[in-house]
């Protein structure tokens, strides 16, 4: 059994200069959670496989390709790989979601 702290330091630096923190990396896959504060957003992005999005706090936005939506707390989003997707939080609260790519990629996420 593995019980990991999330509350932990954020992952270090990335490229779209959020707090972003892994909670799960295998060989198979990968785990991380993003926290948007109010007016914050991801970088649009294509990653190498699939991904899915657990909302676990607040309400977002998400584009996926030409798709765009308002998803909020306890909603799963899927999103294929090799598509641009990026997560916006134009609310006023605190946005945070789960972050699955499945299997791990062994190629980075590629910024538009």
């Amino acid at each position: 059994m593995k019980i990991v702290d999330v509350a932990q330091e954020p992952i270090g630096e990335n490229p779209h200069h959020v707090d972003a923190r892994k909670v799960y990396d295998t060989e198979h896959a990968t785990a991380v959670v993003i926290t948007l504060n109010p007016g914050e957003s991801l970088k649009k992005h294509i990653t190498p496989v699939d991904v899915f999005f657990y909302v676990l706090e607040g309400t977002g936005i998400v584009e996926i390709g030409d798709e765009r939506a308002e998803v909020e707390k306890d909603r799963l989003v899927e999103s294929p790989a090799k598509i641009p997707h990026r997560w916006m939080n134009e609310s006023n609260a605190t946005f945070r979601v789960l972050v699955v790519k499945v299997p791990r990629p062994t190629t980075g996420t590629r910024l538009l």
